[in-house]
């Protein structure tokens, strides 16, 4: 692979001289901006071998280079050496230090070729602002890259009661007045989940998340879902016709935009379209820019969904406990054949298959034993993977997406004999989880604002972690998702704030590079805790069910709240999960969940 990389570097550069063009940029990105990419549009790590799911690939006559932050330096450098590809370290995944290096870099007159299509108009925008002359109407990776992957074409299908339990067309309808208020006829939506949320649609065009390539144009009255040809069945065109939802060609949404009337005013949130797609809407139209309501409404879970996610959390919690005792026993079998991280991985993804509703993973397991679990996006390869043996600690971090709900779960365990040291990085790890467990916070408080109540324990020893302690969950959608943002890179904006219903991870860690990683990870709901002449304020309900290997703790370092959260949860995810397992799975339960 890696000599190939000079060879399609090379086309590259020829495609720029031809057309004329001095640099081009391949974001990690999607017309619909997505996290996890379609094949087609993979084309950052076709010309760089770096497998990462944030980077950016930038190339000129002379250089070539990916910039991506500290979440995968260590991987980048494996994957990039002897490719000829440099990488370039920035501070986040939100930094765009890259537009300070084109701007560098770029003489007067220069121009950089980046496909519209895919580019994010909020980046297009600093681009702008810098002066950098780009040409947009170019996809020189359609020149270069022969054997491009089409388009996925797998339908789509209904997320059904009683799993949904908002019809479609009250979801539109609530759109609607949200559309009213901000003074707007039309809105375009792009981004995948809000569409799979708003029409109770879901799909398996994008690994990991149940969605389906798709945009949106909703009018007062009617609203068109472009989507590629026979992604919706005839039948399922009929019912969303009963709804006013009428099916169109993918690639046309570019001409309904073009098409619409003088006069109307077009909603649209600079954050989650393209420029290409921005630039298909006339100047005679108003344009109004705002989040996505369908952001804020797929966020606060209903009750009912929370219910649905309560009850996949214990199938995922009856699933670990069966991996893990097997895991357990595995390890303790001197006769064993050795055990790799990747064959973890798929133990695990069987036991969760054998859960009720389980459809997929909800993003690719890292199980990293010792140093790899310092890698915080590590993932085990198929091929030539890490035996687990000997000692220390193995992390295993994986999500299951249901058809009730999404889950997300970090858990380390000790493999052999641990250290001191060890026990120490997990239970300051274990106090910044239960720091923020506990927090109880005015409704409507800016997410990003709550992130130092899990860092500090781990900043009173001089520890810190650099990634977000919490991103928002969806149900059975994306893994990832907004508003909130429980992150120190994310701003304190408006629409950050927390609200009833969202569900959120809470994940601190402790990375030493080349020696072991941290994390521990529960997905926690926004419930009601008490309203005071001060206004309403909300708590965290721990939805996450799985013991916390107290093999790994040192207990000297816990207060007695500490010990009482710990022992308090610990009976609650034996009283929840115990009916679902049996065996020497009811077996490993009971033991680890045992009072310290």
């Amino acid at each position: 692979m890696k000599e190939s990389i000079s060879t399609r570097l090379e086309s590259m550069r020829a495609a720029m001289r031809r057309h004329q063009v001095d640099a081009c940029m391949v974001p990690s990105s999607d017309p619909h901006l997505s996290e996890y990419l379609p094949p087609r549009w993979q084309g950052r790590e076709w010309l760089s071998n770096f497998t990462g799911s944030v980077g950016t690939f930038i190339i000129t006559q002379d250089f070539a280079g990916v910039w991506t932050d500290g979440r995968y330096w260590t991987q980048a450098e494996s994957e990039l050496a002897g490719t000829g590809v440099r990488l370039m370290k920035i501070s986040s995944g939100a930094s765009v230090q890259y537009i300070d290096w084109l701007a560098q870099t770029l003489q007067p007159g220069q121009v950089l070729a980046v496909d519209g299509a895919v580019l994010g108009l909020s980046v297009a925008r600093l681009l702008q602002a810098r002066g950098i002359a780009m040409r947009t109407d170019l996809d020189l990776l359609e020149e270069v890259w022969t054997d491009r992957p089409g388009l996925p074409d797998a339908p789509a299908y209904e997320h059904q009661r009683p799993f949904a339990d908002k019809p479609r067309a009250a979801k539109l309808a609530a759109l609607r007045v949200e559309m009213e208020r901000q003074g707007a006829t039309h809105h375009i939506i792009s981004t995948l989940d809000d569409i799979a949320y708003l029409f109770n649609l879901r799909g398996s065009d994008v690994n990991y998340n149940p969605i389906f390539l798709s945009h949106a144009l909703v009018d007062r009255e009617r609203t068109m879902l472009f989507v590629g040809a026979g992604k919706i069945e005839p039948g399922l065109a009929g019912l969303l016709a009963a709804d006013n939802v009428f099916v169109e060609p993918y690639e046309e949404v570019a001409q309904a935009l073009a098409s619409l009337p003088a006069g109307s005013t077009l909603l649209l949130d600079p954050r989650r379209i393209t420029f290409g797609t921005r630039q298909a809407v006339p100047d005679r139209v108003n344009v109004i820019e705002a989040v996505n309501p369908t952001t804020f409404a797929k966020s606060r879970k209903t009750e009912h969904e929370a219910d649905y996610v309560r009850a996949t959390m214990e199938q995922d919690g009856a699933a670990l406990c069966e991996f893990f005792s097997w895991l357990e026993q595995t390890l303790a079998d001197p006769q064993r054949e050795p055990l790799t991280e990747y064959a973890i991985g798929q133990h695990l993804l069987q036991a969760r298959r054998r859960r009720s509703g389980f459809v997929s993973p909800s993003f690719g397991t890292i199980a990293g034993f010792n140093a790899n679990g310092a890698i915080m996006h590590y993932r085990a390869p198929a091929q030539g993977s890490a035996v687990v043996e000997g000692d220390g600690l193995l992390l295993l971090d994986s999500g299951g997406q249901y058809t009730g709900g999404t889950t997300d779960i970090t858990r380390v365990v000790p493999v052999g004999a641990i250290t001191p040291e060890h026990q120490r990085d997990f239970t300051l790890v274990l106090k910044g989880m239960m720091a923020l467990s506990v927090a109880q916070f005015p409704r409507g408080v800016k997410s990003p604002m709550l992130d130092a109540i899990a860092r500090a324990p781990l900043w009173a020893a001089g520890i810190d972690f650099g990634h977000g302690t919490g991103h928002g969950v969806g149900f059975f959608l994306n893994v990832h998702e907004g508003p909130q943002s429980i992150s120190p890179s994310t701003p304190p904006d408006a629409h950050t704030a927390m609200e009833p219903g969202m569900i959120t991870s809470n994940e601190p860690g402790i990375y030493r590079p080349g020696k072991w990683g941290i994390r521990i990870e529960n997905l926690v709901l926004n419930v009601p805790a008490a309203n005071s002449e001060f206004g309403e304020f909300l708590r965290f309900e721990t939805l996450t069910l799985c013991p916390i290997d107290t093999r790994c703790i040192d207990k000297s370092l816990l207060r007695e709240d500490e010990v009482r959260w710990l022992n308090d949860y610990h009976a609650t995810v034996r009283q929840r999960l115990r009916p679902h397992v049996s065996g020497a799975a009811l077996q490993w339960l009971e033991q680890r969940t045992e009072a310290i």
